[in-house]
């Protein structure tokens, strides 16, 4: 956007490599940085709903003795006010979002969920980690947030500005899936018909496992590894330390065997040209 003076000359697309003019536009639609934007009339309500609870609180404070906290508490949000006049937004205007929403105290916030219509349809991956999680977003950051309206950072309504409680998210929900390989007690709980989902390429099944007794069992392994010779494949042994890797290992070449132990001390770069 180019300017002369306070009017605008031109808006183009320049290349940011080459400063090369792409195009030219007429108009552009540039929208805010933060959702919360309201009109004049509006925001000049929730500033003056923002300067009753600062003296509410600060009187609160007060009488608890907290003279620190009201004083830290008075400069910061004035001074949030004074950007609030002036240019319409100040910093971490999120705080005040119950009083720029015209939200009562308490109530929840608006979510994607209120956006999506009555019959949707959720799903929920790894649901024995993901509920958890929407129990625990909640929890954490009142907990973060209580302490900063304790020491005077932030105003009560801060708290207001925060993600659903799990009773809030399942009243939002219509119809649910939850997918998980270890579901949890909530899930078969709410559950009304469980599906077990067998996930394997199609046609083939699981491949058989042999159980030898450990009696003979170098003997057979490098029968084992012979067989494998023989048809032009190779072998991967695993073993229970690094040091019987490398023991192994020195074994197998004695009997003319073509291999090399792999562990965590072998360099990034020279396991690749092992396993080459």
């Amino acid at each position: 956007v180019e300017f002369w003076g306070d009017d605008i000359e031109r808006i183009v697309d320049v290349d940011p490599l080459t400063g090369e003019m792409l195009a030219e536009h007429d108009s552009i639609d540039i929208y805010p940085a933060k959702h919360f934007v309201t009109s004049h009339d509006k925001l000049m309500a929730a500033i003056e709903d923002i300067k009753v609870e600062l003296e509410e609180r600060l009187i609160d404070l007060r009488s608890q003795g907290k003279l620190l906290e009201a004083a830290r508490l008075e400069a910061r949000t004035n001074y949030d006010l004074e950007m609030l006049r002036e240019a319409g937004y100040c910093h971490a205007v999120e705080n005040y979002s119950r009083h720029l929403q015209r939200r009562a105290s308490g109530s929840p916030p608006w979510t994607l969920l209120d956006y999506f219509p009555g019959d949707f349809l959720l799903f929920i991956d790894e649901s024995h980690m993901t509920l958890p999680q929407i129990r625990g977003m909640y929890r954490g950051d009142i907990s973060r947030k209580q302490t900063l309206v304790d020491y005077g950072f932030r105003l009560p309504s801060a708290l207001d500005n925060r993600p659903l409680n799990f009773a809030e998210f399942e009243g939002r929900i219509n119809q649910i899936v939850y997918v998980s390989a270890t579901p949890g007690a909530y899930e078969y709980e709410y559950s009304q018909q469980v599906v077990e989902q067998l996930v394997r390429p199609t046609g083939l099944l699981e491949p058989g496992i042999e159980v030898k007794p450990t009696r003979g069992q170098i003997d057979d392994l490098i029968y084992q590894i012979k067989m494998r010779v023989d048809k032009g494949e190779r072998c991967l042994v695993t073993t229970l330390t690094k040091r019987m890797a490398e023991e192994l290992a020195d074994y197998l070449r004695e009997m003319e065997v073509k291999t090399h132990y792999l562990h965590s001390e072998v360099d990034t770069l020279e396991r690749v040209e092992i396993l080459r």
